[in-house]
């Protein structure tokens, strides 16, 4: 019987504890499901993100999270404070 796919949540306990076994052992072998990947196929990478916007929202809210997905590779603008120009004296 082949494993079930699911795509990975974050917000379960099961799916964290999965990924987690997998990096201690280096294996899937254990895992009962198939994790379904996005567009560039890479599982490991695609799981670590979700979960450092997953742990990050937890710590700091959804109020940041917007903020970080915008921030990434493509991104050609960084949020910055405005900084103050030095004023002339004459």
């Amino acid at each position: 019987m082949c494993r079930p796919w699911v795509v990975f949540d974050p917000e379960l306990k099961a799916h964290r504890k999965w990924f987690e076994e997998f990096q201690r052992l280096g294996t899937w072998g254990r895992c009962p499901v198939r994790f379904i990947t996005d567009d560039n196929g890479d599982l490991v990478t695609m799981i670590q993100r979700s979960l450092i916007r997953y742990y990050v929202t937890k710590e700091f809210g959804a109020k940041n999270e917007t903020s970080i997905r915008s921030v990434g590779r493509n991104s050609k603008k960084l949020d910055k404070k405005p900084v103050a120009k030095p004023v002339k004296k004459a």
